[in-house]
């Protein structure tokens, strides 16, 4: 089996499992998440930090991006510029109206202030114990954190459900290492 292959078997199987979760198991995550947050504080405020908005039946950090907005952080939402660009990041605040994006995300208006962050929470399918991360597939976060990275020193803490994290995680050359893995069950600082 080709790489390609085994991150497509793996990328189906994660995506299969994330929709059959119910609505309360995915609020107690939500929950847990925001615990687990408060309990290893990955980020020091202040900070920019970078979310993301949840599609696709991801784990719902906006309390955790609300958490970190009211200890001081400035947040910030991607915005897809194209194939094989990186993300841009624009300002965000609690309350803020979005725009639809691409692939069903939801972005900051572009008048808002464009933000290079300190720090990024990470959606993910998968996350091994070596800090690897399945994606979607399109590259966008290998693409941003390869940029941001040859600039600045950034920290990209990958964030998911518990289950989310197995054993191990197909990955090549263009593929970035998470710092850290943060779910509703545990915080894991990678080496």
């Amino acid at each position: 089996m080709t790489q390609a292959d085994a991150k497509r078997v793996l990328r189906s199987a994660m995506l299969a499992w994330r929709s059959a979760l119910g609505e309360q198991e995915r609020r107690a995550a939500a929950d847990g998440l925001l615990a687990m947050l408060r309990r290893e504080r990955p980020i020091a405020a202040p900070a920019v930090v970078a979310g993301f908005w949840p599609i696709r039946d991801e784990i719902d950090i906006r309390p955790l991006m609300i958490d970190l907005f009211n200890a001081g952080c400035q947040m910030a939402l991607p915005v897809v510029q194209g194939r094989g660009r990186p993300l841009l990041f624009r300002a965000w605040r609690p309350g803020d109206p979005l725009e639809a994006g691409v692939f069903g995300t939801l972005q900051p208006s572009a008048r808002r202030e464009v933000l290079e962050p300190g720090a990024l929470l990470v959606p993910l399918l998968a996350c091994d114990r070596d800090g690897w991360r399945l994606g979607y597939g399109g590259g966008f976060y290998d693409l941003t954190l390869a940029a941001l990275r040859a600039r600045q020193d950034v920290t990209a803490i990958g964030v998911g459900f518990d289950a989310q994290f197995v054993p191990e995680v197909p990955h090549g050359s263009g593929d970035q290492r998470l710092d850290w893995l943060l779910t509703d069950q545990r915080a894991v600082a990678f080496a």
